[in-house]
């Protein structure tokens, strides 16, 4: 364990101090992010301005969702695309050779070699945006924390389905576009699920299941936690976890090597 955090200090920090060359870029993030939460909000506002809410759902219970998918928004940018864009490149490039050859787990190595500073935007104002409804609604540092357990899960549940994208460009090498899937799947999660018809719910929940990202953890911290939702948020993120393992491993089999 010693090992993979000293490689990972390792990568961060090379990774960080190769972005800051580039000290715009944190400008132009900071821009995109508050055009993006604007449109966000308007978005929410339009829905409650004639005094219309979501069943069980205040302005500011929403406005919990809605931070929530920012911070998922901030964390996509962050760590999930900038190594997402390499794993593409890498079976292209056919330097995934030097990888695998590394004397260290692969999908931890193309998970965490990278990670980008403009994503930080995002995760503040994501922040931001729950800490005043939290306020709003008198929130504690009790309700915050019981819903770390479920966000925790719905990270993973995340990470998992973008590696298994990931992985899918041993096939499909030209993925080019496969972070807009991502946030295509993200997008769902910018409304709590009551928001959206019943068969929408269904698809959201047990289909693709966007509704453990944002609207679970959102109801913990609102104390409407239920053990059954948090069970099974465990029980996916496990699943989901454990088959991205084994779903990169499968891929590997079918991978041709740049000197074979």
């Amino acid at each position: 364990m010693s090992r993979y955090l000293k490689v990972l200090r390792l990568f961060w920090t090379t990774a960080i101090a190769a972005e800051l060359e580039y000290r715009i870029n944190f400008l132009l993030a900071t821009l995109s992010s508050v055009g993006n939460l604007a449109g966000s909000l308007f978005g929410l506002f339009l829905f409650y301005r004639t005094g219309y809410t979501f069943a069980g759902w205040s302005w500011e219970a929403a406005l919990i969702v809605l931070g929530i998918f920012t911070l998922l928004q901030g964390f996509s940018s962050t760590f999930l695309a900038p190594n997402l864009n390499r794993i593409v490149r890498h079976v292209q490039e056919g330097t995934l050779d030097f990888v695998l050859l590394k004397p260290i787990s692969s999908q931890f190595w193309l998970s965490n070699y990278t990670l980008s500073p403009w994503g930080m935007p995002d995760l503040i104002f994501g922040m931001v945006i729950i800490g005043y409804a939290g306020t709003r609604l008198g929130l504690d540092l009790k309700d915050y924390l019981l819903s770390a357990i479920p966000l925790f899960f719905g990270l993973i549940i995340l990470y998992s389905l973008w590696f298994m994208l990931g992985a899918m460009s041993i096939w499909f090498v030209k993925i080019y576009n496969v972070t807009e899937v991502l946030r295509g799947l993200l997008e769902a999660g910018r409304y709590p699920m009551i928001a959206y018809p019943s068969a929408y719910r269904v698809f959201f929940t047990f289909i693709v299941p966007v509704a453990f990202l944002t609207t679970v953890p959102a109801e913990a911290m609102l104390g409407r936690g239920n053990l059954n939702w948090l069970i099974g948020a465990f029980l996916l993120a496990s699943g989901l976890f454990w088959f991205s393992t084994w779903f990169w491993r499968f891929a590997l089999r079918f991978y041709t090597s740049a000197s074979s």
